[in-house]
């Protein structure tokens, strides 16, 4: 049975960024895969320690990243590995 390319495409990047080490330009990309590029376009992120700080507009994109933190989270650990991001935090964009 054939399978999409895009099921593969997760496994080959994490392949590609094993062993790089993690910079912000990762976790953007990284993050930019994990969600898509409408949810990257709203939201900025970044790495502290092992928590993703997620910066959201409003409490809907709080409420939509909420929901799939879990599979988010699995995607990221996928690319960047099982300890690299360990939490995702979602925050209110500081106006």
């Amino acid at each position: 049975m054939m399978r999409p390319l895009t099921h593969g495409l997760p496994g080959a990047l994490a392949t590609l960024l094993h062993g790089v080490p993690i910079s912000n330009g990762m976790v953007d990309f990284a993050w930019t895969v994990a969600v898509g590029a409408a949810v990257q376009r709203v939201t900025s992120v970044r790495l502290e320690q092992r928590v993703l700080i997620v910066e959201v507009p409003d409490q809907n994109w709080d409420r939509e990243i909420t929901r799939s933190r879990p599979v988010i989270l699995a995607r990221l650990q996928t690319l960047l590995g099982r300890d690299a991001v360990t939490e995702i935090q979602i925050r209110k964009h500081p106006r």
